[in-house]
């Protein structure tokens, strides 16, 4: 379990987040939604210690990470998988490299185990035999999964995904979607999804958290989204008449 406490967070005069407060449950996949500027992403990088909050508190298993030195934290950061928003691949490293990097920095492996866990991971991106090929030789799909494989290479307690689905055509949105369902339900793991896609939220949104001007103006369900009077969600969520459709179906 994830628990962020009154979090705020400024950048000189611009103040993004504002008294954030928000459990993110184990075993779930947890979505962040809200519109450009929301604060969505900062509120992401304020969990996993990219970026210092102003005020209040992030716990991982009720261990107070905020407060926590450099060297403090190295236990909770190794129970952290991320995938960043361009999946941050190393162009000069192949496929494997990028992936047993991780564990390079983390364990004492040999480099049999480390070459056997990326192997596993890519078995589960459905990407097994890309071992040797560089980023420069995937597709945009391809480039996310090796970053998911990457994130879940040393079998994470919490996984973050920053816009999971950015720059991908829909097919290839779904099929990381359910890569993020299945495996959130094998490593039991606590998932936090920053997206913006319609689609996911109705996918696999089982808890939602709606930014608004960098505070929390909504949580619930996706099926609680389609019901709710809250105009800010509303105006968000159903902006598209694909969106607008989908609720007479469904309410």
């Amino acid at each position: 379990m994830i628990e962020v406490q009154n979090l705020d967070k400024s950048f000189g005069s611009n103040h993004v987040l504002k008294d954030i407060d928000v459990i993110f449950e184990p075993g779930k996949v947890n979505l962040i939604i809200g519109g450009s500027g929301s604060g969505k992403s900062t509120l992401l990088k304020c969990i996993v210690g990219l970026h210092e909050p102003d005020a209040g508190k992030v716990f991982f298993d009720k261990q107070d990470f905020t407060h926590l030195d450099f060297e403090e934290r190295i236990p909770i950061r190794r129970e952290i998988g991320m995938l960043f928003q361009n999946s941050a691949l190393f162009d000069s490293m192949t496929v494997e490299q990028n992936i047993t990097f991780t564990l390079d920095l983390f364990t004492e492996d040999s480099k049999q185990e480390k070459i056997d866990r990326a192997n596993f991971c890519l078995e589960r991106v459905n990407l097994a035999g890309k071992n040797q090929l560089y980023p420069a030789e995937l597709s945009g799909g391809m480039k996310k999964r090796v970053g998911i494989a990457r994130a879940i290479s040393m079998n994470p307690k919490y996984l973050f995904c920053d816009e999971p689905n950015s720059g991908l055509d829909p097919a290839t949105s779904i099929l990381i979607d359910e890569l993020i369902q299945d495996l959130t339900d094998e490593f039991k793991c606590t998932t936090v999804v920053v997206t913006h896609d319609m689609n996911s939220v109705m996918g696999i949104g089982q808890y939602i958290m709606f930014l608004h001007k960098g505070q929390k103006f909504w949580e619930g369900s996706n099926q609680d989204m389609m019901n709710s009077d809250v105009k800010e969600l509303n105006d968000f969520v159903f902006a598209s008449p694909l969106m607008q459709a989908a609720k007479k179906v469904l309410v």
